[in-house]
């Protein structure tokens, strides 16, 4: 199992988890009935199909294991396994939150990111 897993987010959205003490998930999540993730090998490609050219984003890296059983790791669309919460993510799992801004190339510019 993955130790650390991402969350691509607004700035503005992780504001609001941050006075709620959990986050509840971005529009995407809330239809979908579960909070989306990534590994370390699929943000880069998240961020390309899901949030191109957008700027005010951050990268929050959260430990997996405080997530407990609402964790799930299922298959998408394309076969790879993506972990899904099931569930409020509590803050306290949140191991870091870095900006997640634009390079001069249009891409997204990822700081070091943990296994």
């Amino acid at each position: 199992m993955h130790a650390t897993i991402y969350k691509i987010t607004p700035d503005a959205l992780w504001r609001t988890a941050e006075t709620k003490g959990r986050f509840t998930g971005a529009p995407v999540d809330l239809a979908d009935g579960f909070i989306h993730f990534s590994t370390r090998d699929q943000a880069i490609e998240t961020a390309k199909r899901h949030f191109s050219g957008q700027t005010d984003l951050l990268l929050v890296a959260v430990d997996a294991s405080a997530l407990g059983e609402n964790l799930v790791f299922e298959t998408s669309r394309g076969g790879a396994l993506f972990p899904h919460l099931y569930a409020d993510m509590p803050l306290s799992a949140v191991k870091w939150v870095k900006p997640l801004p634009l390079g001069p190339d249009g891409q997204h510019a990822f700081p070091d990111m943990e296994p």
